[in-house]
Formats: structure tokens, C-alpha cells, sequence
């Protein structure tokens, strides 16, 4: 079986590009045979990482991917993305669809904040004249709903189940884990709230009640992280605005313009350009006339984005989610060490992607329970060097898992 799924969760108030984005991100720009998840919600889609393939390196001609797809070099990896309804202030007390909004989140591991960035939408969602409202405050806004209903949840978790059990529990720290597995919390998010809290050297059961809001507020930073799509970075007025939020908020902004993105993926899909995602421009194929209105289009993309900011930010941004605020590498398990295929022939079948710091083993029950079960060691493909169940992967690594139980 393959790695657990992570689910990337795109939030932001109305009307601020938020459907037009997750519509470019999950717009496929060539045909792929078979799907890579077999039930798709309404509001979940899929979205594809970018890297560098590794039989480019291996030299080989191609590979034949079983989910995604590869095009000229690059890997295109499968990761799924739910489109939360829409905030408006009071959303974590249930205003609007605040109630629908945070059973959504509960899901997410990373959040993707699609922020307007010309200024050109109130705190509500109305439309209003470009330039007269402040990105930063959308961005405090946002944050502050989605803190103040995790902080909530958690405290009421602790005081109807944790509380009255940490003081004869023989591992406190489960016991947390375990009470708050409804919001999608792992041990290792434990771990480092409580690191980065300071609370670490403090007895759980000792806790106070601002300890406990504390280590909440640490946790929504570590289990949920946020990246900022400072979308419509095509308008004139959000250069500045795009700007000042990247002094704030640093490399976890990212301009954007998701309309851009889906008039070039439509563009491509359609057969008139050559486009791949994160790609700095695009090329008119050989023998294609443009219409007027498609010419317009395609050259205020290139003037207003592609030129400005070097691409549309999309696949940058899906990127940086997954690698930099998740944490994951890519790894390519294979059962045939020197041709790197799959026992049908297929060169690099598999691109799976795992959590910095996965061992061999893990792997191998990645693969397959029996493989884990069986675990006996694993070749380093690249180097043709066996190596042992505790051996820590390396983002690119291509691997044989080698069972007593295969």
C-alpha cells in the first residue's frame, strides 16, 4: 500500500480566487490512464508536486509512472486538496458556514491561505475598489479564526476526557495523542508542540490552564501549518501588498495568480501552447493561429505574471506546502535493482512520498505489510549497496526491499 495520503486544505474568505485557484491547481494539462484515488469528494481534487525525475540522473530514457505523470525530465507526483467553505469573521463560532469550514480542517495536515492580494475584497467577502483593504489584516484574520477554533477544541478535549485521566495514566503523553486523533494529530506533533512551547521539562499532569491553551496554540503551528497564496498577484496594486506580506511573513508567501494558471492549463489542454506547470513561459506550437481574444490573454499572462514573478506561483506554492511545511521526500521503491522496474517491466513505477526521516523498514510497510513483516534488508539501487531496516532515506533514494515474506 502507499504512504498515508496528506491532505492539503486551500482556505480564505469569500471571494478572494480560492475555487478559481483549487481549479488550477487540480486541472490535469495531459491525459493520464488511470486515477490516482479512487473516491473523489465534490470539494477534494487532485493536485500534482514537481521534481526532478531520477531517471534522468540513472540515465534512462523514461519511466512509466502508475499515478501522475512525467513529462520532459519532471516528475509529477499525485497529492490531494480539499477546498474548505469559504470564511467570514465569527467562523470558528459557528457564523456562516464557519461549522462546515471547521469539520473540513479538522482533515487538513497543511493549509494553503489564499489572500487577496490587490486589496480588492473587505473582511466579509464584498467586492470592493482594489488597493482599500489590507492583505495583512486578511492574513490575521484568517489565522486568528482557525487558532481560536483549534484552541477551543483542544481545550474542550482536555477537559472531558484528558484531565480526568492524566493523573493515572502510565503515558501521558499517548493519552493526548490518542484524545486528539479527531484533528488528525500525530505523536511526533506532540512532541514538538511541546518542544517549541517549552513545556517539554513540565509533568503534564501539572499543567495549568494557560499551559494547556499554550501548548494548543503550539500545535495548530506544528500539526497545521499555513502557507499564504497572495493570489491576484497579477494587479497592478498587489506588487506592494505582496511585498509587505513577505517582510511579515517571510518565504512562506507565495504570489500568485490562479486565473493565470488556468488560462495557460486550458491553453495547453486545448493544444494551442506548450506548458509545463512551473515552467517560467510557454511556447505557441508550430503552425497554431491564435485568435485575438486568446492572443490578449496569453500576453498579459506573460507581461503581468510570467515576466514579474518568474511563473504563476502555482506549482511553487503546492511545492513548498508539501517539501518545505510537511516535511517529505520522494522515494522510488522498485523490485529489480538494476533495470529499476517493477517485476512487469515498468522503469520507476512508483514515486512515493514520506516523511523526512522514513527508514528502509517503514518503507517496506509502505510497499506492503508482508514486505514490513518480513523486512530482511534493502538494496540501495543507485549504489547497488545493501543497506539495514534502520538506514534513514534520502529524498531521490531508489530502493529494493528484500523479504522473507515476498
Amino acid at each position: 500500500m502507499p504512504p498515508p495520503e496528506k491532505l492539503i486544505g486551500i482556505v480564505g474568505k469569500t471571494n478572494v480566487g480560492k475555487s478559481t485557484l483549487f481549479s488550477a491547481i487540480t486541472m490535469v494539462p495531459v491525459k493520464i490512464a488511470d486515477h490516482p484515488f479512487t473516491t473523489i469528494e465534490p470539494n477534494i481534487g487532485v493536485g500534482y508536486v514537481r521534481v526532478p525525475c531520477v531517471h534522468v540522473e540513472l540515465g534512462l530514457k523514461q519511466c512509466n509512472p502508475r499515478s501522475g505523470f512525467c513529462i520532459r525530465g519532471f516528475r509529477f507526483i499525485p497529492v490531494k486538496l480539499m477546498d474548505v467553505a469559504g470564511l467570514i469573521p465569527g467562523a470558528s463560532r459557528g457564523r456562516g458556514l464557519g461549522n462546515k469550514f471547521m469539520d473540513d480542517l479538522r482533515q487538513a495536515d497543511v493549509l494553503i491561505h489564499v489572500v487577496d492580494a490587490s486589496g480588492g475584497t473587505d473582511l466579509e467577502g464584498n467586492p470592493v475598489k482594489p488597493g482599500t483593504q489590507d492583505p495583512l489584516e486578511e492574513v490575521e484574520l484568517i489565522r486568528r479564526e482557525i487558532d481560536e477554533w483549534f484552541s477551543s477544541v483542544v481545550k474542550r478535549v482536555w477537559e472531558a476526557k484528558i484531565a480526568k485521566s492524566i493523573q493515572s495514566s502510565p503515558n501521558p503523553l499517548d493519552l493526548v495523542t490518542q484524545n486528539l486523533s479527531g484533528l488528525s494529530i500525530r505523536k511526533h506533533h506532540v512532541i514538538e508542540a511541546l518542544r517549541v512551547s517549552g513545556l517539554e521539562s513540565k509533568p503534564i499532569k501539572n499543567w495549568s490552564a494557560s499551559d494547556v491553551e499554550l501548548f494548543a496554540l503550539r500545535l495548530r503551528q506544528v500539526a497545521k501549518p499555513i502557507v499564504i497564496a497572495a493570489n491576484k498577484a497579477d494587479h497592478p496594486v498587489a506588487e506592494e501588498n505582496v511585498k509587505r506580506l513577505r517582510e511579515k511573513y517571510g518565504d512562506d508567501v507565495k504570489p500568485v495568480s490562479g486565473l493565470a494558471e488556468m488560462i495557460l492549463k486550458k491553453a495547453a489542454q486545448s493544444g494551442l501552447i506548450d506548458y509545463l506547470p512551473g515552467d517560467p513561459d510557454f511556447r505557441v506550437k508550430p503552425g497554431v493561429e491564435l485568435s485575438r481574444e486568446q492572443s490578449r490573454a496569453l500576453e498579459l499572462v506573460k507581461g503581468n505574471v510570467l515576466e514579474k514573478y518568474g511563473s504563476t506561483g502555482v506549482q511553487e506554492l503546492l511545492n513548498h506546502a508539501v517539501f518545505r511545511k510537511l516535511g517529505l521526500i520522494v522515494v522510488y521503491p522498485v523490485e529489480d535493482q538494476n533495470k529499476y522496474t517493477d517485476h512487469l517491466g515498468n522503469i520507476l513505477p512508483d514515486a512515493y512520498l514520506v516523511p523526512g526521516g522514513t527508514t528502509a523498514r517503514e518503507l517496506a510497510y509502505m510497499v506492503h505489510t508482508e514486505l514490513g513483516e518480513g523486512f530482511l534488508y534493502a538494496v540501495d539501487a543507485r549504489r547497488k549497496e545493501r543497506i539495514g531496516e534502520s538506514y534513514v532515506l534520502r529524498n531521490g533514494d531508489v530502493v529494493k526491499i528484500v523479504s522473507a515474506r515476498s
